[in-house]
């Protein structure tokens, strides 16, 4: 069993604590928090588990490192810290711990990362020995493997579109809603998500990552961005209140542009509130869906929908991503140390897993 760390317990460390305890080869040996009213509670009880798992969360990172574990999910978020989310992550991999994580998003295509991203992870791997694998919770698979695996059962392909449409009024997290997406700001106040450079910075490396497995150069990558406002004040279950004539929808693409036309595109469309820009693509039951279209000969289109904790199609999409990243972490303590992305990285049937209870 492969000792296992999980390093935050919000949406995406949740999930994480779940799919560590569901995977046959792991063990979870710790984890890591930061909010001093979750130091000492059970790992069941913060992964919303109806058992306990005998695994108390603590907040001395340093300790639970000194330990070396063979392996570290580093769930906290690098939204707004990515220096700190940075620094964390190579401690663990100067630990000699194999990481995976969603927080670095210049690191999903590490070979066009930049050098204040890529030279640190690179030193801890040679002072550790550990590994580093980043994917997004986005979730990643839909923006790299799962088009790339569409994209060769055409004949020919024009141009491949990743899509994420979501309704955030069912999304637990406020700071990001409200702050870095914009979702009740006034319409004069650019939110952060949307701020020149800021959507490639997140999803560009995944455009390039796909346009290097089609074998494509890329002649630039464009961003495009829309905003609407609420037509009335709406109410959400787990936000409160978003005042008419404030945001209350977003799109955006990033772009990869080849001969002049975008070929490879990321999109995104997020609403507070389905009566919220009606007239832009919704998902098929009006909560939200990942879409990846295959413009081509054939024409391929393929709309995925995952559920978790109540049936919320938000934490779904952050399971599944985590499940790609935890899903990868015995095949990267067998793989020699280093710096990995999605492409490296391959997608495996479950096994194992068929027919396990669930945590």
């Amino acid at each position: 069993m492969i000792p296992t760390v999980v390093w935050g317990t919000g949406n995406v460390g949740r999930a994480a604590i779940r799919a560590v305890e569901a995977h046959p080869a792991l063990v979870l040996t710790a984890v890591i928090v930061h909010n001093p009213g979750k130091v000492g509670r059970d790992a069941g009880e913060l992964a919303g588990l109806d058992r306990r798992l005998g695994v108390a969360a603590t907040d001395d990172a340093t300790a639970v490192l000194a330990a070396r574990p063979a392996a570290v999910v580093y769930a906290a978020s690098g939204d707004v810290r990515p220096d700190d989310a940075l620094t964390d992550i190579t401690r663990a991999i100067a630990a000699g711990a194999v990481v995976v994580s969603p927080a670095l998003y210049p690191l999903y295509d590490h070979r066009g990362a930049p050098p204040e991203f890529r030279d640190p992870v690179l030193a801890a791997v040679a002072e550790g020995g550990g590994s580093l694998f980043a994917s997004g919770v986005d979730p990643g698979w839909g923006n790299d493997v799962l088009p790339l695996l569409l994209s060769g059962l055409g004949s020919t392909v024009d141009a491949i579109r990743c899509q994420e449409i979501f309704d955030y009024s069912t999304y637990d997290q406020p700071d990001s809603v409200r702050h870095l997406v914009g979702m009740g700001q006034p319409m004069d106040q650019e939110p952060m998500m949307l701020m020149p450079s800021v959507p490639t910075t997140v999803w560009g490396g995944q455009v390039r990552m796909m346009a290097r497995a089609l074998g494509v150069e890329l002649d630039e990558i464009r961003e495009t961005s829309e905003r609407r406002a609420l037509d009335a004040t709406v109410t959400t279950r787990t936000m409160g209140e978003f005042e008419a004539g404030t945001q209350g929808a977003i799109r955006f693409e990033v772009q990869g542009i080849v001969e002049g036309e975008p070929r490879i595109v990321i999109e995104h469309v997020t609403r507070i509130h389905p009566s919220c820009a009606p007239d832009w693509p919704t998902p098929p039951d009006g909560s939200g869906a990942h879409r990846v279209v295959i413009e081509g000969r054939p024409r391929i289109e393929v709309t995925v929908e995952c559920t978790d904790e109540d049936d919320n199609r938000s934490a779904g999409g952050n399971a599944t991503a985590v499940g790609r990243l935890v899903g990868a972490i015995d095949w990267l303590v067998e793989a020699e140390p280093g710096l990995y992305d999605a492409l490296d990285v391959p997608l495996r049937p479950a096994v194992g897993k068929l027919g396990r209870k669930q945590p």
